[in-house]
């Protein structure tokens, strides 16, 4: 692979890097009601588990309230006990014949500092892994050295634009972080 190779697959590597990290902060949950809440959520539908989204549909009519129609009504009470049984959720669901309604409770200010440890956790998470990302092009540009395939001077251009995409990544990251935490903490 050839050094500028080595550049851009550290680049895409850092965009899945931070895509990811936007992901798990989707499922962090917050004051509000968020569909996105219930992404992780797998339910036993036609005899195999399917993930919610799949089998209807979840929306957030008000600020703490969830409300999932499902595409098919037989799988009302496959829905209602899958969320109930979600430990991590802590939700408890009530169903009309028609439709799955969640209500969200409003966090307490304990509950908010745990999620905000968790936050800096994922954070935590995602630097490693841009970090290894980081080490791995840095040494695939130090290997390229070695065979005499790029001289001093461009590995260190190299190296320097590696640094740079490494700095923007972080502080997407923090970015991010601060977002979450801010709608986290907000009452």
């Amino acid at each position: 692979m050839s050094p500028n190779q080595v550049v851009e697959d550290a680049k895409k590597k850092f965009t899945g890097a931070v895509d990811h990290y936007h992901e798990q902060l989707k499922a962090v949950r917050t004051g509000r009601a968020n569909a996105a809440m219930l992404d992780g959520v797998m339910i036993e539908a036609y005899g195999q588990p399917m993930p919610l989204n799949q089998v209807a549909n979840v929306m957030a009519p008000e600020a703490q309230l969830l409300q999932i129609t499902p595409f098919d009504p037989n799988n009302l009470q496959a829905i209602a006990s899958a969320i109930r049984d979600n430990p991590s959720l802590g939700l408890n669901p009530s169903d009309d014949g028609r439709v799955v309604r969640v209500p969200v409770p409003a966090l307490t200010e304990e509950r908010r500092r745990d999620l905000a440890k968790q936050l800096s956790g994922k954070q935590e998470d995602a630097m490693i892994a841009v970090r290894s990302i980081r080490h791995d092009a840095l040494d695939g540009i130090d290997s390229a050295k070695k065979g005499k395939e790029i001289g001093e001077d461009d590995a260190k251009r190299l190296s320097a634009q590696v640094e740079d995409i490494m700095q923007k990544t972080r502080t997407d990251i923090e970015a991010a972080t601060k977002a979450k935490e801010a709608d986290i903490m907000t009452v």
